[in-house]
């Protein structure tokens, strides 16, 4: 069966196709054969049953989610912080790589004289907004989207001060500049800096193939986060940071949850044996939605809906 040629899906942006081609050198040195499939568009793809029902959601996956149910790719590579908590039917999580870098980086102009005074940062992230009008209230956040390539260009066409990057994301395709500083003080999406693995769940070869390239570590972390933030409920919207730190023979955990501007902030740090990380995401979430969390949860959803 290792003559069966692994067809790996993955979107055509520089960093999807960097992650894409690292798994298949990883899977080539295992002895398997393997071909990248690059998907662009999903206006033109047909399928028998609504999307919804499928429980396809996701505006980074959705493509390759398709593509893989349809026969057309049999696995996928994303990052994994821009996979929905909870996959389609029919797909699973068949590997998690080791982590790389977990922080977010600001990218400037070469002057930081604004960061005591007032200043206009970029960022299409709730998140990252949230974090930082809490620190920098006098400060103005902008919209920036785009691959990390056209966000790039955006800045330095640009009138602000800065604007905020996954370091992963630029390091692995060497964007990241000498002009950046790193943002330890803001807690970074859940599973930020990993890649993740997707197959179809009755493809035994694949996800066998697949598992090799597994980190247990990895796995175990973004398990934490990612279950923290579905029980936020918090799909890409709502301002939510989760990471998951293994500190010898403990987990540390930090969750927090903000409000859209900043201003309110609720959150955790847990520190907890190995053995006891399986709920520690869903209990540290919890302590979050009885410290007002459920209340701001509702005010988060219903200011997206206006």
């Amino acid at each position: 069966m290792m003559n069966k040629t692994i067809r790996i899906g993955t979107r055509d942006s520089q960093l999807a196709l960097w992650q894409a081609h690292t798994v298949e050198k990883k899977l080539n040195d295992l002895g398997y054969k393997t071909e990248i499939v690059a998907v662009k568009s999903q206006g033109d793809i047909i399928l028998d049953k609504p999307l919804y029902e499928l429980g396809i959601t996701g505006i980074f996956t959705k493509t390759l989610d398709i593509a893989m149910i349809n026969g057309q790719i049999d696995i996928a590579v994303h990052s994994m912080k821009d996979v929905p908590t909870a996959l389609p039917i029919g797909i699973v999580q068949a590997a998690v790589l080791e982590r790389a870098n977990t922080l977010d980086i600001l990218v400037h102009k070469g002057n930081l004289d604004f960061l005591d005074g007032e200043g206009i940062i970029a960022t299409g992230s709730l998140r990252r907004q949230a974090q930082w009008l809490n620190k920098y209230p006098n400060h103005k956040v902008v919209d920036l989207r785009g691959n990390v390539n056209t966000r790039m260009q955006k800045l330095q066409k640009s009138d602000w001060n800065g604007a905020v990057f996954a370091a992963a994301g630029l390091e692995r395709i060497n964007l990241k500049p000498s002009n950046y500083i790193d943002l330890n003080w803001m807690v970074p999406a859940p599973a930020q800096g990993a890649m993740v693995i997707v197959a179809m769940a009755k493809d035994d070869f694949c996800r066998d193939a697949v598992s090799e390239l597994n980190d247990i570590e990895t796995e175990v972390c973004t398990h934490i986060e990612r279950q923290f933030l579905k029980t936020l409920e918090g799909g890409c919207t709502a301002p939510i940071g989760a990471l998951a730190v293994f500190m010898e023979d403990d987990i540390l955990f930090k969750g927090v949850l903000f409000s859209i501007d900043g201003k309110q902030k609720i959150e955790i740090e847990k520190t907890v044996p190995l053995q006891e990380w399986k709920k520690l995401g869903f209990i540290s979430a919890q302590k979050i939605l009885e410290n007002g969390g459920t209340k701001l949860m509702t005010e988060i959803k219903n200011n997206l809906k206006k």
